[in-house]
């Protein structure tokens, strides 16, 4: 049966699926009967080694490193309630470099994807960091802070991101038929090269295609360079993007979905209609920002 989406009709089969009703997209809730996943790949290639958007004393491998073990803490708070965390996501890294594999570290060595309370109770380690924090006086004050660690830095081999994209099209569409009705699952490609295992476009419009009850999977992709070019986040077109590499990676990425694209709006106005889940020459901040739009999927978590 054809399903609608606002008055045009939409025949979508999930896999043997027939879908009846109103298909309402990118609009299901994420629970524990109900989990979504994110699953994140990130380029391992000797050129990772470089330094990181400009940054001293900081290879590209090291922030992207920080920026996913942070933002893997920030997903374990908020399934967290009280002492017990709730499995409302599922996580999964995969780097790709000498080897295309599952890139957690310590207990979860070798697993795809992952509740969020195993990941919650398995870090790697926790270090100690320094933290400056507002003073509530106009300055900033140090502050120590335990940072855990599930995710450590990798520099090594070529770029093999179509096999990484194939990896991951299989992981996603594992999980949809474990959970048909996800909100459908986010994909974040982290990278600073032009794959190495030939031309990715159909790789990632595979992972595009696997298709929940709720909608088609999001691909993002984040271009970290150390080029001296002005930063671009979340175009809705290419026309500002410095080479065909850049676009090339602007063209594999997600149209933003409508509250995805209030959130990008409300962090930056001058972010348009159609725009797409991509970042060029980012930053350490940048990078962390992106990461966090796709998250912030769970008002209505129970």
């Amino acid at each position: 049966m054809a399903a609608r989406l606002g008055d045009r009709p939409l025949r979508v089969n999930f896999a043997g699926w027939k879908v009846k009703g109103t298909f309402s997209m990118y609009a299901a809730e994420i629970s524990r009967s109900n989990p979504t996943c994110f699953l994140f790949l990130v380029d391992q290639s000797t050129s990772m080694d470089d330094p990181f958007g400009g940054q001293s004393g900081k290879t590209k491998s090291q922030g992207v490193s920080d920026a996913i073990n942070r933002l893997l803490q920030t997903l374990v708070f908020r399934c967290a309630k009280g002492d017990v965390i709730l499995d409302r996501y599922y996580i999964g890294v995969i780097g790709y470099g000498d080897q295309v594999g599952p890139a957690f570290g310590g207990a979860l060595a070798g697993q795809g994807l992952v509740p969020v309370s195993k990941i919650g109770n398995s870090p790697l380690r926790l270090e100690t960091r320094i933290k400056r924090v507002d003073d509530g006086v106009g300055g900033l004050v140090e502050q120590t802070v335990r940072f855990p660690v599930w995710f450590e830095p990798k520099a090594r081999g070529g770029t093999p991101m179509c096999q990484a994209l194939g990896l991951a099209r299989q992981t996603i569409c594992a999980f949809v038929q474990q959970v048909p009705a996800c909100f459908p699952p986010i994909v974040v490609n982290i990278t600073d090269g032009e794959a190495t295992d030939g031309a990715p476009h159909a790789a990632a419009a595979g992972v595009r295609e696997v298709l929940s009850r709720d909608g088609r999977a999001l691909l993002f992709n984040v271009h970290i360079s150390s080029r001296n070019e002005k930063p671009v986040q979340f175009p809705s077109g290419e026309e500002l993007l410095p080479d065909n590499y850049a676009r090339l990676l602007f063209r594999m990425s997600s149209e933003l979905p409508p509250q995805m694209l209030s959130q990008a709006q409300a962090m930056d106005p001058r972010i348009m209609a159609g725009a797409r889940g991509f970042v060029f020459n980012a930053d350490l901040v940048s990078v962390v920002q992106f990461l966090d739009i796709g998250t912030r999927v769970d008002k209505s978590l129970r």
